[in-house]
Formats: C-alpha cells, structure tokens, sequence
C-alpha cells in the first residue's frame, strides 16, 4: 500500500462507487460542488454535545459502598443530571459511572443521541483526559451531516435514530402533557397521508377535467346557443342530456365554425385542426418539461422504484416538479399520443407527500420514515387513476416498494382511500364514476370461454415481452443517433405522425380512456355506438379487422412514445391495446356463436339470449397486456375487479394474468420498468429476487476492491490541510480508516460529506484552530483537545463487516436485506478490501448482459469522480439527446 505524499496521512486508494457501466454523463442542475456547499452551510445537528463517555465492554460491577465516589459527571443518556457540583471532577469518575449504569451501556441504540449533537471538542472538551484507556469520545456508527444527492441512504443508522427518538420521546413524556406529546408525534404520519391523498385526489380530478377539455378543443368547440353552452365545458358537458351529438347546437365542430359546408372539405379542416393541436399540445408538455423540470419526465415509476430502494435524488419528488409534473400531463394527454396518466400519477402522488412532510421535522428528517410514506402514498396515485383504492395498496407491495411492514399497508390504505373519497367528491365526469371507463356486467360467462381467456392471456405475454425489447431497442437507438437530438424537436415529430394516423382510424382518434370504455362496455349500455362495435353479425368482419390493425399500429406508436421526454404512462397504452385485441378475439367468438349455435361447444349457451359478451374479452386483455408489460399480477386483478364489480370474472382475469406472466417472463425477464432502471443504470438492488442462479458463485474477494487500490486514511499523522488536500485532489464518497500503513488494522469508515464538514467547522474563528492543527481518528490520550481534531465522531467505528472469505451470494443478500451502502472486508481485524453497492449493481447487470467475467473486477483507482462529472444515474434523470453526446460530461461517480 503506497502512502500519500505530503500530508502523511492517508496512504493506497480508495472507495467511491464503480465507474464501471455506460459512460454517458449529463451535467447535474448544480455539480458536485454546489451540492457540497449546501450540504455543509449548516450543521442539522443543533443541541450541545453533552458529556462524553465511552462504550467500552462493560466490566463486573464491584461490591457497592455507601462511601463510593460521587458521580460528578452524570450520563448524558440519563433521566437526572447533577452539572452545578463545585467538587473538582476524579479522574476515574467516567469508569465509576459505567460500571454502575448497566442501562446506558447495554444498547448501541443509545450512542444516537450522543452522534446528534454537535461536535465543538474546543468548547467542551476542557479537562484533563483519564489514563484509565476508555475511548474519549463514543463509539458507534458516527454521525450524519446529510445524504449528498445521487446517493444511497444507511437504513440500518436511520432507523436506529428512529427507535432512539422514540425512546426519549416515550421515556421523557409523563402525566397529560406526555400523552399529548406522543399523541402529536403519532399524528404526524397521518396528517401527511390524509393531506397527500386529498391533494392527490384534486389534482386527478383537475387532470381529468382539463385533459378532456383539451382532446375536445381538437374537434371543435362549445357556445351558448340553446342557453346553456359555455366555452369552458367539453363535448360531454356541453352536449349533456343529448342521446346523439348531432342534436347538440351548442358544440360546434371546426369545419361549422369556419363556414364549410362540404362534407370532405369539412373533413380535411378538421384533420387539420386535430394535427395541429395535438403538435401544440405535445410541444407544450415537453418545453415545462425541458426549461422547468426534467425530473417530470416519463412515468416516473422507475424513478422511485430506486428512491424507494434507498436512494437520494434531490428535486425529483419536489414542488416545482409536481406542478410540472400535472400541467404536462393535461397537455400530454389531450395531445392524442400513445400514453396514459396512471403510472405519473403515482409520481404526482408522492410529490404531494413529500410537500406535506417538510412540516414535520421528525418525518422529513429521516430518510427510512419518509420512504415508508412514500410507499403509503404510492396507492393513492392508482387509487385516483383506476378508482380502485385495494389495488392501489397492493400495486404499491407488489410493484413498487422495497420495504413494505404491515403499518405501511394500514396508512397505504388509509391514503388511498383518502385520495378516492377526494376524486369521488369532486366528481370530475358528473356520472358518479371515479374514472372514464368504469363498468358494470350484467352476464356470467361460459366453460367453453376458457379456451379464447387463455388465448388472451398468450397474446398478453407475446405483447408484453415483444413491446419491452422494442421500446429499448428504439430508447437505445434515441440515445446513440446522430440527428434530431433536440427532445422538442423529437416530441413535436412523433405527435406530428401520431396524429396523422390516429385521426383517420375512429379507433384511434378517441382519447385512450374513451376508447377503452368503448371497448370494455356492453352494447346495452352504449347510448350511441359511435365506433361502430355493436354492429350484428357478418358486418362485424371489419370491424374486427380494424381492431387488429389499430393494436398493431399502437404497439409501435407506444414503443417510440414511451421515452420521449414528456409525462407519460405505459399502463392506459398498455390496457387500451390490450382491449382492442381482446375486443376482436370477443367478437370473433360471437360471430362464430351466432353462426353454428347448434354446435356442441356452445350447448351451454342459452337460445334467444347473448351467450357471448366481447366486452368481457376487452377486460381480461386489457389485464393480460397489463401484466405482459408490467409483470404484476395480484394487483392487476383487484384493479380489474374493482373497474368492472363483477365476481364472477375474476377467475378468467386471474388465468389470463398467469399465462401473460409466464409468457412475458419466458421472451423478457424484466418487467418494462426494471428495464427502464436497468438501462438508465439506476443503482437498484432488488430484494425481493429470490433468483439465486443470477448471482456467480465466487468469492467475494475476486469482485471487491483490494486494499491495493483503496485509498485509505491512517489513524495519526493527519493534519487538516493534509486531510484537505486529500478531498481536493480525490473525489471518492469516502475512506477506510485504518491505524497504520504497515498493519493496516481496520478503525471504521468515514464518509467525505462528514470529513468535509467537520474540516470546515474546524477552522471556524471561534475554534482558534488552523490548517497546521493535528487531526486524529484513534484514541490520543496525550493530545490537547482545544489543539487537535478528534475525528472520531464522524466517523463510523463500527462499520458493517464480512470476513474476506465470504461468497459473494452472501455480500449480495447482506446487500438485498438490509439495504447496505458498503461492506468492507477483514481477516482478523485487517483491511482486505471493499464493496459498494455500485459494485454489486454492476456485477450483477454486468453478468447479465454478458460482460467481462467477475475476476478481479474491483477497480477502485478507477472509481474517482472527476469535478463536474456525476455518475451514471444521473444520464437517465437529467440526460437530453444532447446531453448524452457532450463528450465534457463522461464518466462514472462513486456511489455509497
């Protein structure tokens, strides 16, 4: 191991996240010195630090005396102090008291509120330290500044911190001041949950209002002519109480408006008119996205999929993006392109959570709480966007979350059914109906209909897996070209084709939640069949047909969309395409049925009633083409049971989701967005991927870091101009600490946000301290602390640790389950090595796609973060055609 040149004080190389995978890196909205600097403006850590101890292993207690030494200095984790004692203070009076307070040493829970407080050794630290050997300053897991952006959280500190707050707060609460105090404190959650679902709900309601207003505006317009007609309403309202539209005077389609009496005259103006305001509209969405947020973009459900595995992206869930976020997807939706709202209100559903947790310190303070909410939360988006608050709960255990406890299912479904209540009241379509396409059946289903379910659950999964490989063969191609980089540019194109094909085909022209409720419902409760689906017989041929051609048209057309840098979902594209195939298979059944009803296969069916019902067909593959993309199932269908109340139809839901599955899982092993977090490089470790055949069974050590190439930090012969010019010159997120270059004993690991800040607060004018002064990370009983820098404190003694012969299965699964940030590895107290959870991402994705083999893939000296380069998340979040190309911006970052 070499050592460091002129500071002495930290020798060989270092830790930081892998710079290994795609190297397209777009510069952040602030670099990484913006983010630096705002993380050490200010201490969060605002309480006096109280009086030190130690944490050593607890000797036997001797035989108590009524003449023992008084304990002047009482323990910081007890209820009592005694701090205006005039008796100068013994110097073993810190090993009398810890022999006798087993309580304060028995839990490393209580080492939290002494890591909370603010380090001033200058202040604090004035007498004289004991020579009885006890560490001056606690051990423990150190303390925390704050997480830097682009980073994962320690869930296992956070939640410590979490049990240690509620023990103060219960231990110290007494009488009716105490119970209100914890009754507050439990509020709080609630609070945020019930003012997250009725946000939710109203911004769905103002979604569905202003999105159909919107599509209308495409085809014409309302005005008062009968006395009721009003600019601001849309088609349905306008025309409300009218069993055809051609009786409605109010609504006045373009081609009247302008005078133009002929029929194709009137059809060209009005294919005009519907091209050039779905063009605006899409323009519209992508510039609020481009010059406000791009963290609105997409779905966003891969995005927090990741935040929700424990991962810090700054902004992503803020209030600007929310408002970005319901604005662009108004104007995405009316524009006609193939996308949906459901997946991006779930984002929008998390952004007004995390609005309502910034009132409440103790919630937003701890990152392992907010993402509790942020799952809670999460239900509320498709509890809004399908009216189903059950399967909103377990789309959020099944799809989303990485931690899901049994009190998050309680406060998803207490958020959800918040969020459902609010869009009830408001009522956004006037019929009593939470979304456009709910429906009721009226007929059961027969035996011999198992034969055409299933056929939809095959079609489902072809669908699925074939979809996913396009839809990334067209994102990797948009990434890689050469020509109409802008994403403006590209959106206004796609709009400008979508539009164009879709105004021609009826099937096409209707915004997708009317179509799919056109497709879903049953010809008795279709006022007026304007897509011609209810037509008898024979003349259904073409229909047929054109129900064909409109789902092959739509899977291309979702393909290219989906991706475009502008809100857009993949389940409403992914239901409608799959109505429109099982529509056809529905009626094609029927026709047969009406044909041969002698046949032996309908002799179940009744004569002068419907045996067959196509509308049944669109449900199950629309659920089947769900599932085939998204690879859900349970939540599929509650989601389709709760859409439809009928019963009876959730066995032919629940077979055609399994074969979809199956199918789906044979083509494509991700889901669309695992493979959307795969492709943006997302550090996503799932835990829940029990697939152990995925994992190469080696050694750890072939795929850690050695110790060659870590930098590490040496116990002494630190100064803070030396350990600052460490940090200036090495951008790794942080370092081993370890006693001397030669034994290399591992002391803990501290983070560079905690290095910086307590460098920086060291030279503060009121600590007398300067660049020359001597910084440690080991116990220095002679060293003077109005003199020297303890380190101690911001470091984590007690890191978490494998033995350097361990499996990589088992550093993988220590990685899944507790959801770790790093693992350094020992033999027998020495450094050998270290992992990061980069490190397990790449090795397992790389293993995937077929990269190099896992033989010493640990490269930490290539893993330094140069100023102005971020690492490779951040090309999916913030990454523009023309972004990706800036060769300036290239290069992997470290991630804990």
């Amino acid at each position: 191991m070499s050592s460091s040149s002129s500071s002495q004080s930290a020798s060989a190389q270092a830790e930081a996240s892998s710079s290994r995978g795609p190297t397209r890196q777009p510069t952040v909205e602030d670099d990484f010195s913006d983010n630096e600097e705002g993380l050490l403006a200010e201490d969060p850590l605002e309480n006096a630090l109280p009086e030190q101890i130690s944490f050593k292993r607890k000797q036997k207690a001797a035989a108590s005396s009524s003449f023992g030494i008084p304990r002047f200095l009482s323990s910081p984790l007890g209820k009592t102090s005694n701090r205006s004692s005039p008796l100068p203070r013994l110097p073993n009076s810190r090993l009398q008291q810890l022999r006798s307070n087993a309580q304060a040493n028995d839990s490393t829970e209580l080492i939290l509120s002494y890591l909370d407080s603010p380090a001033n050794a200058g202040e604090q630290l004035q007498d004289t330290k004991d020579a009885t050997g006890l560490d001056w300053y606690v051990e423990g897991p150190g303390r925390r500044v704050g997480y830097d952006d682009l980073t994962a959280i320690d869930w296992i500190f956070e939640y410590a911190k979490e049990r240690q707050r509620l023990r103060y707060l219960y231990a110290g609460a007494s009488g009716l001041l105490g119970y209100v105090k914890q009754l507050a404190d439990a509020s709080q959650i609630w609070l945020i949950l019930i003012g997250a679902g009725i946000l939710s709900g109203g911004i769905a309601a103002f979604i569905d209002v202003a999105s159909d207003w919107l599509g209308d505006l495409k085809t014409g317009y309302c005005s008062n002519v009968d006395g009721d007609g009003r600019f601001y309403l849309n088609k349905g309202f306008c025309c409300w109480g009218y069993t055809e539209y051609s009786q409605c005077a109010d609504w006045h389609p373009w081609s009247k408006a302008l005078g133009i009496n002929s029929v194709g005259g009137g059809w060209i103006v009005e294919y005009i008119f519907f091209v050039v305001f779905s063009v605006i509209f899409a323009a519209c969405a992508s510039l609020l996205v481009r010059e406000f947020s791009t963290y609105a973009k997409h779905s966003g459900i891969a995005e927090i999929k990741t935040v929700l595995g424990g991962f810090i992206i700054r902004r992503f869930l803020g209030g600007w993006t929310l408002v970005v976020k319901t604005l662009g997807l108004c104007l995405a939706v009316a524009s006609g392109l193939w996308l949906g709202k459901e997946g991006p209100l779930v984002h929008v559903a998390c952004c007004s959570a995390n609005l309502f947790m910034k009132l409440f310190s103790n919630v937003n303070g701890n990152e392992a709480r907010k993402r509790e909410v942020f799952s809670a939360a999460a239900a509320a988006g498709i509890s809004v966007a399908f009216g189903a608050p059950i399967g909103g709960v377990l789309f959020s255990l099944e799809q989303l979350s990485y931690y899901f406890p049994d009190k998050t299912m309680w406060q998803s479904f207490v958020c959800a059914m918040v969020a459902a209540v609010t869009l009830q009241a408001f009522n956004p379509f006037r019929t009593g109906k939470l979304v456009m396409y709910q429906v009721a059946y009226h007929s059961g289903w027969h035996d011999f209909e198992l034969g055409p379910f299933a056929f939809l659950g095959l079609l489902g999964g072809l669908y699925g897996g074939l979809f996913i490989k396009l839809n990334m063969t067209v994102a990797e191609w948009r990434r890689n070209r050469s020509y109409l980089k802008g994403p403006v540019t590209e959106v206004v194109l796609v709009a400008f084709v979508t539009a164009l094909v879709n105004y021609p085909i009826k099937f096409m022209r209707a915004q997708a939640s009317e179509l799919v409720y056109f497709l879903f419902a049953e010809c008795v409760d279709l006022s007026e069949d304007t897509l011609g689906l209810c037509k008898a017989g024979k003349a259904n041929t073409a229909v047929i047909a054109l129900l064909i051609i409109s789902a092959m048209l739509g899977i291309l057309l979702t393909s290219f969309t989906f991706g475009l840098q502008i809100p857009a979902g993949i389940i409403l594209p992914s239901m409608a395409i799959g109505a429109l195939y099982g529509r056809s298979v529905g009626l094609s059944v029927e026709v047969l049925q009406q044909a041969w009803p002698s046949l032996f296969v309908f002799g179940s069916c009744e004569p002068d009633v419907p045996c067959v019902t196509p509308g049944t067909y669109a449900i199950i593959g629309a659920a089947s083409a769900l599932a085939g993309a998204t690879r859900m199932t349970v939540s599929i269908v509650v989601i389709m049971f709760e859409l439809t109340g009928a019963l009876t139809y959730v066995l032919p839901i629940m077979i055609a989701v399994m074969i979809s599955k199956w199918v789906g899982d044979a083509i494509s092993p991700r889901g669309i967005y695992e493979s959307w977090i795969h492709f943006n490089a997302y550090p996503f470790l799932d835990n829940r991927d029990d697939n152990g055949s995925s994992i190469p069974d080696v050694p750890a050590a072939q795929v850690m870091t050695r110790i060659d190439d870590l930098m590490v930090i040496t116990a002494t012969g630190n100064t803070i101009h030396s350990l600052r010019e460490l940090l200036a010159h090495h951008r790794y997120r942080g370092f081993p600490v370890i006693d001397n270059a030669r034994d290399a004993i591992l002391l803990g690991y501290i983070s560079r946000t905690e290095l910086a800040f307590a460098l920086t607060s060291a030279l503060d004018p009121s600590r007398a301290l300067d660049d020359s002064t001597e910084a440690y990370f080991s116990h220095q009983p002679l060293s003077d602390p109005t003199s020297s820098l303890d380190l101690r404190p911001w470091m984590d003694q007690t890191p978490i640790t494998l033995n350097a012969k361990a499996s990589f299965q088992l550093t993988v699964s220590m990685f899944q389950k507790l959801g770790l940030r790093y693992v350094l590895f020992v033999d027998r107290g020495i450094l050998r090595g270290l992992m990061t959870k980069k490190d397990v991402w790449f090795v397992l994705n790389g293993m995937d796609d077929g990269d190099e083999g896992v033989t010493g893939i640990g490269r930490g000296a290539l893993r330094e973060e140069v100023d102005g380069e971020r690492g490779s998340e951040e090309r999916g979040l913030l990454a523009t055609p023309v972004d990706e190309d800036d060769e300036s911006v290239r290069g992997l970052g470290g991630l804990r």
